[in-house]
């Protein structure tokens, strides 16, 4: 239990319900406890042919501890059961909150069904383990104790032989506790990976049905259903045994009871009321006997999920808040000019990965555009990412305004910088949602940065315009209508540094004209790096680079490039080559309502 502390919080701040929830409990305890007393004054009654009268004020008792039992009962469970559930709120936001915090490479590493799991599975035992876990051990001991007790009133030679199990079933928890605990934790990570097989077969159904892959797909996820069955057998082996002996224990102890209690009850050493109120201790001992094994079942589960929950919450994010950031540029008391300067910077994914980017030096003076292109893979991409922090550089820095990066917020740093990636992510929500991002603006703001991405015309074309629904992950839009969407979510912040990874790598010619129309428009106020595969799209900048295996290969204007005769001119006019003709039509490839 060494990530207890993560659920300790939650039991200071709940303490006084707990503490009533379990004074609730101990009280239906107490009173089934009586219930056999009652039982043993009506046998007795009844073994020497009492008048029947006493036999309605019996039941009347038993009904009256019933129905205070029932009373009870909502307590504890809405007190115990109650505090679970805040448990389970708690621990999902924070396990949440961290996740949102970790950094890109984090990401690479980790699969979107294993954080699932951890968010649905984890924290549902864990939620079992506060819960019914608190009310297991305190009838297993609580219970356990006071049946012992009143079995030791009626007769403590006889509780003696009852109680011969006991130490066998504390040896069975002790051994068995130990490989549940190693079963549970296998367990989970086996049903990450049929969570991530689920994910993907679900997200990927669409390349899945193109390429006939559904048999495939099926038996995939089959043998990982499989591999998680065998996982949970093995489990099963364990709980399987453990349950049976526990229960074999119990009957023991009931089998002692009645050779030798019976015998007593003959010799009249003990009466019968007594003998059955004592089988009827026994009975009641059996579920604190039986609550060792769940309460040892319980916290072995959710000992293991929290152990996984704990290894997320411990994980220090790649990128962050460096001790040495400036306050001031924390609290956003500044606002960037946007110079921006790479000083022989380097970067890897990975410490033991090949460099990305090899000893890059470049300056990108305040309100200027520079282009970037190059061959695919060569770091283009990676180059933006540094600036707003995606990634660190490995060597070197990068200054904006002078300041390293690391030496300002991440807060502060990010709300000055709209990027929009290469790849486009969109919630599935109204596409309105999806650009604002949640900031509140004007309809005259909105359809402006619309029109500015040349998007406005494709959006009204939709029955319910800008409150149409995309679906999970756009899914209803085409790839040049969501890489719009994207890029004007980038436009609407009107930051003073804008990067642009290929914002027209999915659009024809007349729409792209349209972007760059807007991306020139905006030079001086805003610092601009556009990444392309297109050298139309960078042709107007102020500086253009050449990035090849992770380094500049060429640098300068477009006459100067063209004049060179490198890998931009070769590129430039193997486009101008390929390029189609203009469309004599103002539809694009969007694929409409």
């Amino acid at each position: 239990m060494r990530s207890y502390y993560l659920i300790k919080p939650y039991f200071i701040q709940r303490r006084r319900l707990i503490i009533a929830g379990i004074i609730a409990l101990m009280a239906v305890d107490t009173l089934q406890l009586f219930i056999p007393r009652v039982v043993k004054r009506a046998v007795d009654d009844l073994a020497v042919l009492a008048a029947d009268p006493q036999l309605g004020l019996y039941a009347a008792q038993i009904l009256a501890i019933a129905v205070c039992m029932a009373i009870l009962r909502y307590f504890w469970r809405r007190f115990l059961i109650g505090t679970s559930r805040v448990v389970e709120e708690g621990l999902r936001n924070e396990l949440f909150a961290h996740v949102q915090t970790l950094s890109a490479p984090y990401f690479d590493r980790s699969r979107t069904g294993d954080l699932m799991a951890h968010a649905v599975n984890d924290i549902t035992n864990i939620r079992m383990a506060v819960g019914m876990g608190m009310v297991a051990l305190t009838d297993a001991v609580f219970l356990g104790t006071a049946a012992i007790c009143f079995m030791a009133y009626i007769n403590i030679e006889l509780t003696l032989f009852a109680l011969i199990p006991m130490p066998v079933i504390v040896w069975f928890t002790k051994v068995f506790g130990k490989k549940m605990h190693r079963r549970y934790g296998t367990v989970q990570q086996t049903f990450s990976e049929l969570t991530e097989a689920a994910r993907e077969g679900f997200a990927g159904n669409r390349v899945i049905k193109a390429f006939n892959r559904e048999a495939a797909q099926t038996r995939r996820l089959a043998a990982v259903s499989k591999e998680y069955i065998r996982e949970n057998l093995k489990l099963v082996r364990i709980t399987g045994t453990f349950f049976p002996l526990m229960l074999l224990c119990t009957n023991i102890s009931v089998a002692i009871v009645v050779w030798i209690g019976g015998r007593q009850t003959i010799l009249g050493d003990i009466s019968p009321g007594d003998f059955v109120a004592f089988i009827s201790y026994l009975n009641l001992l059996a579920w604190p006997m039986m609550a060792m094994g769940w309460v040892t079942n319980l916290i072995q589960r959710g000992a293991a999920s929290l152990d996984r929950i704990d290894a997320i919450l411990k994980t220090v994010p790649d990128v962050a808040d460096d001790a040495g950031a400036s306050p001031n540029i924390r609290l956003r008391d500044i606002r960037f000019r946007g110079r921006i300067s790479f000083e022989n910077v380097t970067c890897a994914y990975s410490p033991d990965g090949p460099a990305v980017l090899s000893h890059i030096t470049l300056t990108v003076p305040e309100g200027s555009i520079l282009g970037v292109v190059g061959p695919q893979g060569g770091g283009k991409s990676t180059l933006l990412d540094l600036v707003p922090r995606i990634y660190d550089a490995t060597g070197g820095r990068v200054t904006i305004d002078g300041t390293d990066v690391r030496d300002i917020g991440l807060q502060c740093l990010r709300d000055q910088i709209a990027l929009a990636p290469q790849e486009p992510f969109l919630f599935s929500g109204a596409i309105r949602d999806n650009i604002t991002l949640g900031r509140v603006v004007g309809p005259e703001t909105l359809i402006r940065t619309a029109e500015d991405a040349a998007l406005h015309d494709a959006i009204t074309a939709f029955p319910e315009g800008y409150d149409t629904l995309v679906g999970e992950k756009g899914v209803v839009l085409s790839g040049g209508q969501k890489q719009r969407i994207v890029l004007a979510r980038a436009l609407l912040r009107d930051t003073p540094i804008l990067l642009l990874d290929d914002p027209v790598g999915q659009v024809d010619t007349r729409t792209a004209a349209r972007i760059i129309d807007t991306i020139r428009s905006r030079k001086g106020r805003q610092t601009i790096i556009i990444a392309s595969h297109r050298m139309a799209a960078v042709q107007f900048a102020d500086r253009i680079i050449t990035i090849d295996d992770g380094r500049i290969i060429e640098s300068g204007t477009h006459d100067e490039l063209m004049a060179s005769g490198g890998y931009y001119a070769k590129t430039w006019l193997m486009q101008q080559i390929t390029a189609p003709a203009p469309k004599r039509t103002t539809v694009d490839e969007d694929k409409g309502p």
